[in-house]
């Protein structure tokens, strides 16, 4: 059944392709679809509907942007196959998901690499950041930028102030091995969820704790089931944006290198953004009075990071010791 399915896919794209070849360029609408998980209000939300705007302001009758926000359409790894396939033409998913496909995203993940934003943007611009958009064309799939969402921070029943108080409680995590390790590293017990599952799972006990962005955590009401947010940045959450290599090599030139500089305007455009989101998710947070924001003191983080950074040197093959080089060379000034 599988192989079946994979042949129908293949067939499709073929005849997608021919039709396209057979037509005049000049009159042809260019159609990207453009499915996500989050909500519109969100960093990647926002970022998704300008990018929209701005494609099809510029090339009207060109250019048709569909985007399918908070799971409408697929979300994670359907969507990355999909797009492999031809099936979708864009898509902006968490870096973590990619661990199939390149062990060198994990770097992403390693607890208390990236202080802040900031950090993660010198990293993404370096030219080892910039390699890795390009690491998997061989798969059918071109990155074309990075986005942020935010840094993460732990939620749970209690409050979360030293990594003793992680012992025993489920967390849900990403798809991501590195992630694993890290709530192994403290005594909880990692559990592998999808984005869509995770409201009902703390609600009903499924799982006790979670790690997110203030704007997720608002975004979808996480803190109305998590009573403490223990403040931790102790990650980063970001999305690598990449096409199918097929369909954007088949763009005319005037429409692929407009359809780059949008990018690289609203790439710009929704980072910033992201800074404000989380600060106006997290004043609402606090806002509705639903959970109490646990604040961490020196000691404190100093504490969870002693516990957690010794997972780097357990992904430190599968990740590239060149590439956590790099990054820590980027970040240990801060």
């Amino acid at each position: 059944m599988q192989i079946r399915a994979r042949f129908l896919r293949a067939l499709s794209l073929l005849l997608v392709l021919a039709a396209g070849c057979s037509g005049d360029t000049a009159s042809r609408v260019y159609v990207i679809k453009f499915p996500h998980v989050t909500a519109p209000a969100t960093p990647k939300g926002q970022t998704a509907e300008r990018f929209k705007a701005l494609a099809e302001a510029r090339f009207p009758g060109r250019v048709r942007v569909e985007v399918y926000p908070s799971g409408q359409l697929m979300e994670g790894r359907d969507a990355i196959e999909a797009l492999a396939f031809g099936e979708i033409q864009l898509i902006a998913e968490t870096l973590s998901i990619f661990n199939r496909h390149t062990g060198r995203f994990e770097i992403f993940d390693l607890p208390f690499l990236f202080p802040n934003l900031a950090a993660v943007e010198r990293f993404q611009r370096s030219e080892e950041g910039q390699a890795l958009l390009d690491s998997l064309s061989g798969q059918g799939i071109q990155g074309l930028t990075f986005w942020h969402n935010g840094m993460k921070h732990f939620s749970g029943p209690v409050p979360l102030r030293l990594p003793e108080d992680a012992a025993g409680l489920k967390f849900r995590i990403m798809e991501s091995d590195v992630l694993q390790a890290q709530v192994e590293a403290v005594g909880g017990s990692p559990q592998k969820m999808a984005y869509g599952e995770v409201y009902q799972a703390l609600q009903t006990g499924t799982v006790d704790a979670q790690e997110n962005t203030w704007s997720n955590i608002y975004s979808s009401k996480f803190y109305e089931v998590q009573p403490f947010i223990s403040e931790s940045n102790h990650g980063y959450l970001g999305y690598f944006v990449a096409t199918n290599t097929e369909f954007w090599s088949s763009l005319p030139d005037d429409i692929r290198i407009g359809l780059e500089e949008i990018l690289e305007e609203v790439t710009g455009w929704g980072n910033a953004r992201a800074g404000e989101i989380n600060a106006e998710a997290r004043q609402a947070v606090i806002d509705s009075g639903r959970s109490e924001i646990v604040d961490l003191d020196a000691a404190e983080l100093a504490a969870w990071r002693a516990a957690m950074v010794p997972v780097w040197d357990q992904f430190r093959d599968v990740i590239g010791a060149d590439l956590i080089d790099a990054a820590r060379s980027m970040t240990e000034s801060e």
